[in-house]
């Protein structure tokens, strides 16, 4: 059987909101079967869980949040990335803030916490949510056009184009591939930073946004080159970022999906109006599970060693 996953032991990380510059502390906690994964804020006076679901994000604007009530955690992409690409099932999140610490801004801090707590089995099987028929969104038109959209599939795949003129994104490949069946999340994926450019992020500053950005967990560009001091960690860094973002938008549906998506110049708002799309159309896919693991899509039936 191929089994639901949840951690070995608690984990801990401090760092500071991408976007609010504020101190904020995780604790990362195994948990039972079938919980999903949960954030917590415990700074509140009661705390609130906020369970995973496409309803439950709230805001798409530079970020993925989610809400429940008046409490909200923001910028959840990352983590929730690292918990796909990894495979955990069940995890409970304390929070001590509005926000999820962007820490190097990618998903790779967050993939050394998981693996160095430990990665366990639990006894029942992994709930996969199957594609049957394809589902597309689009928005814009012309040179604004952008889509999304998942195709029947025995894994999980994603290729994602982007369309950036910009001297620095153009030399750079802009589009990419990844299977979790053939490549290696932690490798391939989990590394690449998040990005933006000068005249933006002054801006979004003057918004009283991107407080607690900087080259240390950014990729930032001017108007010709790359200002941070160690270059591009991959050659096509900016496209693969966002398949880490897509793969983040996508697990807010609760399970791990067995599909193809597509997309492109996708982004967290148009990720999610395709879960809720997906969602909508119950005759689109099925629960699934293997009781003979051997029969599970390449990629899923292995766990990532500790660190």
């Amino acid at each position: 059987m191929l089994q639901q996953r949840t951690l070995k032991a608690i984990t801990r990380a401090v760092g500071v909101g991408l976007h609010s510059g504020q101190r904020v502390e995780l604790t990362l906690r195994p948990a039972p079967v079938d919980t999903g994964i949960v954030f917590r804020r415990v700074d509140l006076p009661e705390p609130v869980d906020i369970a995973m679901t496409p309803e439950a994000v709230t805001d798409t604007r530079l970020a993925s949040t989610i809400s429940s009530g008046g409490a909200k955690v923001q910028t959840i992409e990352h983590l929730m990335s690292a918990c796909a690409g990894l495979g955990i099932d069940n995890l409970r999140i304390d929070i001590t803030a509005d926000e999820v610490p962007i820490l190097d801004g990618s998903a790779s801090s967050f993939v050394f916490l998981l693996q160095s707590a430990g990665i366990v089995l639990q006894a029942a099987p992994r709930r996969f949510i199957r594609v049957l028929s394809p589902i597309e969104v689009h928005e814009g038109k012309d040179h604004d056009a952008k889509w999304a959209r998942l195709d029947p599939y025995h894994g999980y795949k994603l290729s994602f184009e982007i369309d950036f003129d910009h001297r620095v994104v153009s030399s750079t490949g802009q589009r990419f591939e990844f299977d979790l069946g053939s490549g290696s999340y932690s490798r391939d994926i989990a590394r690449a930073r998040t990005f933006g450019f000068t005249k933006e992020v002054e801006y979004m500053r003057s918004k009283g946004l991107a407080l607690g950005g900087g080259l240390d967990n950014a990729v930032v560009m001017d108007d010709t080159k790359v200002l941070n001091a160690g270059g591009l960690r991959y050659d096509d860094e900016f496209v693969k970022h966002k398949i880490l973002d897509a793969m983040g938008d996508l697990y807010v549906v609760g399970r791990p999906l067995l599909a193809a998506y597509s997309a492109f110049r996708s982004g967290h708002g148009l990720n999610n109006k395709l879960l809720r799309a997906l969602m909508e159309q119950p005759h689109a896919w099925e629960i699934a599970t293997f009781d003979d693991e051997r029969r599970a899509p390449a990629g899923f039936a292995e766990v990532a060693r500790a660190w």
